[in-house]
C-alpha cells in the first residue's frame, strides 16, 4: 500500500521550466504582455522546433513542461523518447510509472529505472542518486515493485540522507525521522536527530515534528520554549499538523481565544490532497491537524471558552473529527478528565458517541 510521496526531480537551479526555456538562445523576444496560455503555446512550439532539429535536451524540456502543467500522458511520451540518453527523463519516467501518472501503475518498472540511475557511473546521473535512493527506500517500505523490507527501506534512506548532507535527499531525512518514531523501528533519539537534520535543511514537516517532540519530551528533554518556536514557524510556513498542535498548546494553557481563532482558520481547509501538494506533508498528518482544530474549537464552543457558547455548532465540529487513533486518543484524554467517565472506556468507541457524551455531561 502506497503511503509516501515520490521525491521530486532534483533541479540544479530553482527556476521553473518556463523561465529556463525563455532564457535559451533563439527564444522569441516579443512575448511581453502574453497571457500564460500564450506563453505556454510559444514555449511548446519553440521546443518542438528544436526537437525537429535533433535537440534531445529540448525533448526532455518539453516533457518536463508537460509534467509541470499536469499533462502527464504527453510528458511520459517525451520522457520515453530520450530516457536511454537523458537520466533526468529516466528518473521522471520512473516516478510516473511508479505513481501511475499518465499511465497504468507499474511499480516494477519504476523501481528498475531508479536502480539504473543508482548503478550508473555517468556524471549526468550523479545529482539524481540521492533522490533515486529515497524512492527505492519508499518502494521497499511500501512493498510496491519489490518485496517489503523495513531493513532495506532503512538502508536506502540512510544512503539518500547522507548523514544530513543538505545537498542529499531532505525528504529521506524527514522520512527517517518518521521511521524511527513508531514501532517496530521506534528509536526516538534517532527520530529527533533526523528531524533536526531535515529541519536545518528546510523541511517544514520535520520542523512541525520537532515542535511536537519538544512539547511532549519525545527523544529529547521537554522544552516548551523550543516547542513553541518550532510550532509557530512551521505553522507560519503552512504546516497544518503544527497548526493543530499549536491550537492544543494554546487550549491547554487556557489561552482559549487564541486557540479558537487559530482553529477557525484551520477548519476551513477542506482539500487534504491539495494541502499535501502545497506543503509536501503526508495527508495523514494534515488530517490530524484538522481533526485537532475541529475538536478544540468544539470544546471552546461547547464550554464557552474564549468564544460564545454554541452547542449546536460544537456538536457539528465534534462530528467532523476524524476517527483515527491520534484524534481518538486526544479526545478520550479530554473526556477522561471528567469524573463521569472511566479510563476503561473502549478505545474504538465511535467519535460521535463520545461527542454526545461530552455534550450531555457539560464537563470541562
Amino acid at each position: 500500500m502506497k503511503k509516501l510521496n515520490s521525491e521530486p526531480l532534483p533541479k540544479r537551479r530553482e527556476d521553473d521550466i518556463l523561465y529556463t526555456v525563455c532564457q535559451m538562445p533563439g527564444f522569441p523576444q516579443d512575448i511581453q504582455g502574453h497571457s500564460r496560455a500564450g506563453l505556454l503555446e510559444t514555449t511548446e512550439q519553440y521546443l518542438k522546433d528544436r526537437i525537429e532539429r535533433g535537440d534531445k535536451q529540448a525533448r526532455f524540456l518539453l516533457g518536463q513542461l508537460c509534467f509541470e502543467e499536469g499533462w502527464y500522458e504527453d510528458a511520459l511520451f517525451h520522457f520515453e523518447k530520450v530516457k536511454d540518453e537523458d537520466y533526468q527523463a529516466l528518473y521522471q519516467a520512473g516516478v510516473m510509472y511508479y505513481d501511475g501518472l499518465g499511465t497504468q501503475e507499474d511499480q516494477r518498472r519504476g523501481v528498475e529505472f531508479m536502480k539504473r540511475i543508482i548503478s550508473s557511473s555517468s556524471h549526468r546521473a550523479k545529482h539524481l542518486k540521492y533522490a533515486a535512493a529515497y524512492n527505492l527506500g519508499r518502494a521497499c517500505y511500501e512493498g510496491c515493485g519489490t518485496r517489503h523490507s523495513d531493513e532495506e527501506a532503512e538502508r536506502w534512506w540512510l544512503i539518500a540522507a547522507d548523514n544530513g548532507n543538505p545537498k542529499a535527499s531532505v525528504k529521506a531525512q524527514t522520512v527517517l525521522g518518521m521511521f524511527y518514531s513508531r514501532p517496530p523501528n521506534k528509536h526516538l533519539q534517532k527520530a529527533f536527530f533526523w528531524h533536526s537534520e531535515a529541519c536545518g535543511n528546510g523541511s517544514v514537516e520535520s520542523q512541525g515534528a520537532l515542535g511536537v517532540m519538544y512539547l511532549y519530551g519525545l527523544g529529547i528533554q521537554r522544552n516548551l520554549h523550543s516547542a513553541l518556536e518550532c510550532l509557530k514557524e512551521a505553522a507560519e510556513r503552512g504546516n497544518v499538523y503544527a497548526q493543530g498542535h499549536l491550537v492544543s498548546y494554546y487550549y491547554n494553557r487556557k489561552l482559549y481565544t487564541k486557540a479558537a481563532e487559530l482553529a477557525k482558520k484551520i477548519i476551513q481547509y477542506d482539500n487534504v490532497d491539495l494541502l499535501e501538494n502545497t506543503e509536501d506533508c503526508l495527508p495523514v498528518y494534515t488530517a490530524k491537524g484538522i481533526a485537532m482544530a475541529n475538536f478544540y474549537l468544539a470544546r471552546c464552543l461547547h464550554l464557552g471558552l474564549g468564544i460564545k457558547t454554541d452547542t449546536a455548532a460544537a456538536k457539528q465540529y465534534y462530528r467532523k473529527v476524524s476517527c483515527n487513533d491520534d484524534a481518538l486518543y486526544k479526545l478520550q484524554k479530554t473526556v477522561y478528565n471528567s469524573p463521569h467517565v472511566q479510563p476503561q472506556c473502549p478505545s474504538l468507541i465511535h467519535i460521535s458517541v463520545m461527542a454526545d457524551m461530552l455534550m450531555c455531561m457539560g464537563s470541562s
